[in-house]
């Protein structure tokens, strides 16, 4: 969105008759303004396989934990309805929502609990979870490429961060991985002489490589539809979705620049609550 804002400003210098319009397709529903984007619905249906496989991955070893990390770079949408969807999970962590391991009340405490009740837990992540704690965790706040390939196999995940990519995004540390590394330090700590298996899935390039599903191509076709009306009714500069149900026309900039986060105080984080049961990180004693 942010491209297309700096073609239609470039075309309207050039004073160009060409028309710029846009559809929500992010598979992480991370668009401000409109409902839902193009991509989240076949996104969380391929996010409740790779839970299911955890969750008999986790199922079929002593104290094992099925560990997946979802998309999801600034907000949890994905990691929030496929905990709902999948029901198999015990703890998600989302963008929104700070966590912590040690100490009452922690992601530790809680595992801990949930593996000696069932033998066996599902942890879903988003990937843009936790940052500044594995920064702080870590104590880096960079580090390039050639440092993670000298540390250990389980580390190597901790890559480079606090750089940009090429389309201007921050380039994040890998919450999977730490948490699979951490998870296997706090067991062998605690519990030196009991078996322990953490399997970690991450299932994102075959997320994002399946063909929508019936949904999302209906959907998609609603919105090029939309679009195309509105380019041939004379508009331009705007992006076409539904807001309240009813499909609109919104400007470019306004969309490019608006974010569609969770609402922690909504009723679906609390759904997520009540079905995981998992601890109120925010109200660390």
């Amino acid at each position: 969105m942010r491209g297309a804002v700096e073609i239609f400003h470039e075309i309207r210098r050039r004073k160009l008759k060409i028309a710029v319009t846009g559809i929500p397709k992010t598979v992480d529903n991370d668009v401000g303004i409109i409902d839902r984007s193009f991509g989240f619905q076949t996104a969380v249906e391929m996010a409740q396989q790779a839970i299911s496989a955890a969750h008999v991955e986790a199922e079929s070893a002593v104290n094992g934990i099925g560990l997946v990390k979802l998309m999801g770079r600034s907000t949890g949408h994905i990691a929030l309805h496929a905990t709902l969807s999948s029901r198999d999970v015990d703890c998600c962590i989302i963008p929104e929502i700070p966590f912590y391991l040690e100490g009452k009340g922690g992601l530790f405490e809680f595992l801990e609990k949930r593996l000696r009740e069932n033998g066996h837990a599902v942890l879903v992540v988003a990937e843009g979870a936790g940052q500044d704690y594995m920064r702080r965790k870590t104590g880096m706040d960079r580090i390039n490429e050639d440092d993670a390939q000298n540390q250990k196999q389980e580390d190597i995940s901790i890559r480079a961060a606090g750089g940009r990519d090429e389309s201007g995004n921050p380039v994040f540390l890998d919450v999977g991985q730490w948490l699979k590394s951490e998870l296997n330090k706090w067991w062998r700590r605690e519990h030196p002489n009991e078996l322990f298996t953490v399997k970690y899935i991450d299932p994102t390039y075959m997320i994002r490589a399946v063909p929508a599903n019936a949904t999302d191509n209906l959907y998609c076709t609603l919105v090029a539809h939309s679009a195309i009306h509105g380019v041939m009714a004379g508009y331009t500069g705007f992006v076409s979705g539904p807001v309240n149900g009813n499909y609109a026309y919104i400007p470019l900039e306004e969309v490019a620049k608006a974010k569609n986060e969770v609402d922690t105080r909504d009723h679906k984080w609390a759904w997520v609550r009540s079905v995981t049961n998992q601890p109120d990180f925010q109200t660390k004693s």
